[in-house]
This record gives C-alpha cells, sequence and structure tokens, in this order.
C-alpha cells in the first residue's frame, strides 16, 4: 500500500515577488477508530473485544491525564507524546506571563518501529 499525495502551488510570504514552487501534500485514504482498532486487536490475540475496547478507553484517559501533568508519555517503542506550547515573545523575562502562552500541542515522536515503517513507505501520486 502507498501514501497517496497531490501537489499543490506555494509562494514565499517573506518573498511574495519570488516564483511559487510545487510542494507534495499526503492525502488521507480514510480514517480509523478505537472500536475498529479493538477489533483488529481482538483477531490478532485472545482478549475478547469488550476488555479490548475497556482498555484502549482507559488508556486516552490516562494519557490526557499524564499529559494534563507535564509528563511525557512513552509507549515503548511505539514512540511518545508530550505537551509542547508556543508563545509571544517579550524583552525581559520578568516582562512574561503566562497569558502570552498562544499555542498548545501534543507532540508525537515515533519510536523504532514507527521510524523503520516511515523509512519503508511508498508513495502514490493521485
Amino acid at each position: 500500500m502507498a501514501i497517496n499525495y497531490v501537489l499543490s502551488e506555494k509562494g514565499n510570504p517573506m518573498f511574495p515577488e519570488a516564483p511559487k514552487k510545487w510542494y507534495a501534500n499526503a492525502k488521507s485514504s480514510g480514517q480509523t477508530t478505537l472500536k475498529a482498532m479493538g477489533k483488529q486487536i481482538t483477531q490478532r490475540c485472545t482478549v475478547n473485544h469488550a476488555d479490548t475496547l475497556a482498555v484502549l478507553e482507559a488508556l486516552t484517559q490516562i494519557l490526557a491525564e499524564e499529559l494534563s501533568e507535564g509528563k511525557i508519555v512513552r509507549f515503548g517503542d511505539f514512540g511518545s507524546f508530550q505537551v509542547s506550547i508556543g508563545s509571544e515573545g517579550v524583552e525581559t523575562a520578568e516582562k512574561f506571563n503566562a497569558s502570552l502562552i498562544k499555542t498548545k500541542k501534543v507532540t508525537f515522536r515515533p519510536g523504532v518501529d514507527l521510524k523503520e515503517m516511515l523509512n519503508n513507505l511508498k508513495f502514490q501520486k493521485l
């Protein structure tokens, strides 16, 4: 299976007079749900579907709790999740306060298995 992509032409906002260039953008081939992944897990091991879903639901709740406490959550070879933030800049540290924090997101860093998958991806232009 290949990752589908399309091309889009973009200009450089810092240099509007510069020629535009073409860039690849990955296109989703659909989505999956926790329930669907639970069925897949059930097919690959001896745990029943209800137990699998219960564990996955608990995992998502615990992940959110741990991240909200500022922890990095590591899932072995799968990878790790961490909260990252972005803020406006100020002239001195004394002038900074938390209201200047404007962006919050969860960052995922792939582990060994996912990095290997990324290294072996194939691509197909739509």
